[in-house]
This record gives structure tokens, C-alpha cells and sequence, in this order.
């Protein structure tokens, strides 16, 4: 082959290799179609202009917008910019990425694992499965298989340990935060980093690989009349007695797609065989989980191995960081709800919060990673700089860092908090720490919303609007706004009460509070860590 670049040119052999197929195939099609641009970019070729591709403002990355909505914006877009449409969008970081590296991710082949969007659930991963399906041949092969091999990895030290390589760290405490009297179960959870090398800046997040409940592995093994020891493959690909892969690789709470076709085929129930057909169509309800299905499918024929292999992995959870290590050392410090309702005469459990609250015990180990925090959640970089910070519930734990990194630096900065729960008597969370820090004045306003404990409900977002005139002093002094929480309620009314705060107390249109609110979210003064 003729060669198109010069050997003076500056570029290595690779480069040149490439460039010179890229500039044959061309010229080949513009002798044969006319010389036409426009048909060596039909063919897949690379266009010889500077790519604007990631300057490109993704119109469907919006998360009020339904999936049908954001599959439409993205049509005619290549194979990662659907996948992107398909995911939450909140860049939420529960997949060890943002919506757009995730996706490129799978797009790539880097990324084998299809259920990492947890806020998308199974609505994202039907839609992945079907563009990748669509995609055929397309999608690239990763040469390692193992994802993206820095997805996950601590960029502020300890590069070994990452979520495709978990360190085993020692619990030490899981202290309830709750008042006796209170419908919830909170927990302080503190975990021993001594010897791991980490390095966590506030605002990051603590990746746990949970482990399933061992009743209901044995509940599900019975089911399936199996021996427990039988070797099975997991979804990760190893092999382990069936026991022990329920227990440690295996997602036993969403039942998937392929668990129910499955079923439906090998149940000779026509009964079961509806209902089964029904959740396939409709979704399973809100807690159903495997051995729901089970139950549904009766005296159903099914191995070990065939249950198994119908099964998504058992991903990592990941928690904000509810400590800041120039106030612990080398600790890290969570905030977890626990999770354990009843559903039909069974009790059900979170996985990641039930392990932390009750079956580990302090001194035993469990396998965590650090996710570095994403889009600007982290304190402002001048001290100077005030922060208002939402966190109601759980959603308090990053701001507990937050004060910690700034006590311990002796920032000048005001700090205001806005945090809300059911019952003050109750649910006051780290209720002395946060007296001490008004008191010190680390904490120049503190203003809670304790719905339960009047005849109206009150919320963050009514402390908000109740405070609207100095917040929006607040913000034209420069503040930075932070909200930690529930997306789909908590975090829209925040983002709804604010921007009526802005529109109002700034005198503008409803399209100017929103150029204002996305001017903010661009210089990261408006920045949400939500899921």
C-alpha cells in the first residue's frame, strides 16, 4: 500500500499505519461515488474534522424525563450515547461511574455487567439489553474482561485496592443513632483502615460488597430441592458450592427477565404460568424478590446451575462518607438505615444495611473500596466560601464530614444545614455533634424539619421557603448549595423549593431562575449527591 504520510511527519508507526488506511479508504470511495465526503462518512469512516463530540450538550441527560423520552432524543446516535440515554441520569456514582463513562464502558466491552444502574433498576437494564442486542457484532470485546480497570480505584493513594479489588477491612462499631421509641433503625457505622494505604477526601463514597442472608439462601436451596454443595458457576464467573454463591455473588432481591421466562416454561401450573407472564409484562412489585417468584412458580423443574445462571451478580452498595480523615485518621465513618420490613408473612432485609447493623460483628471484616466523589461534592477549595448543605435522614452523613474537614482546617466559612426527619425525641441523628458545632460556631445556622411532630407536615424544603430571603443572600455571596438524598421526592422539592427562592427573591422569570440554577450547577455551586 501507497503511503499518504510522509516520514518526516510526526507521528509513530501505529499513527501512521492508521492514518494511511484511514486516507486509502477515502480516496477509494471518492473515486468511486464522485469524490463525496458526505459518502465516506455514510461508510463508517472517521470525519477529518476535529471531533466536537464531547462538547456536545446531551440533551436527554435530564432526569425528569422519561425513558420512552430520552430513548427519542437519542435517536441516530451511536451505540454509547443511547446506552447513556438509557441510564437514570443522575450521575449518582452507585455504578462506579457516571452515566456517560458507564456507558461508554459497555459500549467499549469494558464493562461486562448490565445491572450496575441501581436508580434505573430494570427499566435501564432491559433497554441496555436491547440496544446491545440491537448492536450485535458491534460491541468491542474488552481484552482483560474486568471492566474499566481504573473504575473504582482511590485516585488520592492506595491504587491497589478498588471495587474489582476490595480491601478487607475490620468493622468497628455499628452503634444505633436512634432514640429508643423510633420506627427507624439508623446506624453510626465506623470501619478500621489501619494498614490499607487509603486516602478519602469528604464528599467520596465507600463501596461495600454486601452478603446475602443466610435463612434466605437456604429458604431458596430448599425450594429448589438442591444439595447446597452442588459447585455452580457464579455471574462473576468462579465456581462455589451453591450455598456459599447465593450468599456472596449472587442478586437475590430483583428477580430478572431470563429467571422469569424460565419459570414460565417449566411450570406446569397454568395459573403460575399467568402470573408469572404477568410480571414479566407489568414489573414485579416493590419487594418481590427471588424466592417470591419461586413461590409463584410452585413444583417447578429447574437445576442449580440453570437458577443460577438466570441470576444478576450481587453488586457492591455504596455510602457516603460520614467522616472526614483529618478528624478520625484511619477510620472511616458511615451513616445506614437499616432496611427489614414484612411482605406477606416474610421478613425482608437489605442486603448491605442488615450486614452492617446485625451480621457482622465488631472485629469481622468485609471487603470495601473507596469511589471518589463526582461533579464537585466535596467542600469549596477557598475557605471563604459559605456552604448551605440538605440532608435530611441518611442523606446527613456527607455533610457530618463536611463540618469535620472544615473544623479541622479552622475555615472561615459559614456553614448552614438544613436537616429533617420523622421525630425530634427520636430522630435527631448526631444531634450532640451538631449542638457542639452551633456552639463553636463551625455551624453558623442549623434548621430542622421534624415531620411527624405537629399536625402539619413540615420538610426541609418549607424550612427552605420559611428562610427564603437570607438563603438568597447566602447564594449571592457566592454559597455553595448541597443536597444529599432521595432523588425521585426529596431532592426534586429541594430543587423546586430553591428555584422558587431564586425566581422570587431575585425577581426573576421562571426561565431566568433556570438559567441561573444551570449557571450555578455548571460552576458546581449547585451540586446534589443523590440516588
Amino acid at each position: 500500500m501507497s503511503s499518504y504520510i510522509p516520514e518526516t511527519a510526526p507521528f509513530n508507526e501505529q499513527q501512521r499505519a492508521w492514518l494511511n488506511g484511514f486516507f486509502a479508504g477515502l480516496t477509494g470511495i471518492q473515486e468511486s461515488a464522485g469524490g463525496s465526503v458526505a459518502t465516506a462518512m455514510a461508510a463508517g469512516l472517521p470525519s477529518a474534522e476535529p471531533s466536537v463530540e464531547e462538547e456536545e450538550d446531551f440533551p436527554w441527560h435530564d432526569d425528569s424525563l422519561p425513558i420512552v423520552d430520552r430513548m427519542e432524543l437519542a435517536e441516530g446516535k451511536p451505540l454509547d450515547r443511547k446506552l447513556m440515554a438509557a441510564m437514570a441520569q443522575l450521575d449518582c456514582g452507585s455504578c462506579g461511574y457516571v452515566c456517560q463513562t458507564y456507558s461508554e464502558a459497555i459500549a467499549s466491552g469494558e464493562e461486562p455487567n448490565v445491572s450496575l444502574c441501581s436508580p434505573g433498576g430494570k427499566e435501564t437494564k432491559q433497554m441496555i439489553k436491547k440496544l446491545l442486542a440491537e448492536a450485535g457484532d458491534s460491541v468491542k470485546s474488552s481484552s482483560n474482561g474486568n471492566g474499566a480497570a481504573t473504575n473504582g480505584v482511590s485516585t488520592n493513594g492506595a491504587a491497589a485496592w478498588s471495587r474489582k479489588n476490595p480491601y478487607s477491612a475490620n468493622l468497628i462499631e455499628s452503634r444505633p443513632l436512634n432514640q429508643e421509641g423510633s420506627a427507624k433503625d439508623t446506624r453510626h457505622v465506623a470501619i478500621d483502615l489501619v494498614g490499607s494505604g487509603f486516602k478519602y477526601e469528604v464528599g467520596d463514597a465507600l463501596g461495600i460488597y454486601p452478603t446475602n442472608c443466610g435463612d434466605l439462601c437456604t429458604q431458596i436451596i430448599d425450594r429448589l430441592a438442591a444439595d447446597s454443595h452442588v459447585k455452580v458457576a457464579t455471574p462473576q464467573g468462579n465456581t462455589k458450592p451453591l450455598l456459599e454463591a447465593l450468599q456472596e455473588d449472587c442478586c437475590l432481591k430483583d428477580p430478572s427477565d431470563e429467571l422469569l421466562e424460565l419459570l414460565v416454561g417449566r411450570t406446569p401450573n397454568t395459573d403460575a404460568q399467568a402470573t408469572l407472564n404477568h410480571l414479566l409484562a407489568e414489573g414485579v412489585p416493590e419487594g418481590f424478590d427471588v424466592l417470591d417468584v419461586l413461590e409463584v412458580a410452585g413444583e417447578s423443574t429447574i437445576t442449580a446451575t440453570e437458577f443460577i445462571e438466570c441470576l444478576d451478580p450481587l453488586n457492591p452498595r455504596l455510602y457516603s462518607i460520614a467522616s472526614s480523615m483529618k478528624a478520625v485518621g484511619d477510620q472511616v465513618h458511615l451513616t445506614v438505615g437499616k432496611v427489614i420490613y414484612e411482605r406477606e408473612g416474610r421478613v425482608r432485609k437489605g442486603v448491605a444495611s442488615t450486614m452492617l447493623a446485625d451480621r457482622v460483628g465488631n472485629g469481622e471484616s468485609m471487603r470495601v473500596f473507596v469511589q471518589p466523589n463526582h461533579g464537585g461534592f466535596t467542600v469549596p477549595a477557598d475557605e471563604n466560601v459559605p456552604m448551605i448543605m440538605v440532608g435530611p435522614g441518611t442523606g446527613i452523613a456527607p455533610f457530618v464530614a463536611f463540618l469535620q474537614e472544615r473544623a479541622a482546617r479552622k475555615s472561615p466559612g459559614d456553614n448552614w444545614l438544613f436537616f429533617g426527619d420523622q421525630h425530634e425525641a427520636y430522630d435527631f441523628l448526631y444531634e450532640t455533634e451538631l449542638t457542639e458545632y452551633v456552639h463553636s460556631g463551625v455551624l453558623s445556622r442549623l434548621d430542622t424539619a421534624f415531620s411527624r411532630d405537629g399536625d402539619t407536615k413540615v420538610y426541609v424544603q418549607d424550612r427552605m421557603r420559611e428562610n427564603a430571603a437570607e438563603l438568597w443572600a447566602w447564594l449571592n455571596r457566592g454559597a455553595h448549595f448541597y443536597v444529599c438524598g432521595d432523588a425521585t421526592r426529596m431532592a426534586a422539592d429541594v430543587e423546586r423549593a430553591l428555584l422558587h427562592i431564586i425566581t422570587q427573591e431575585g425577581g426573576m422569570s421562571e426561565d431566568e431562575g433556570k438559567a441561573y440554577l444551570k449557571t450555578m450547577t455548571s460552576e458546581k455551586r449547585y451540586v446534589r449527591d443523590v440516588y
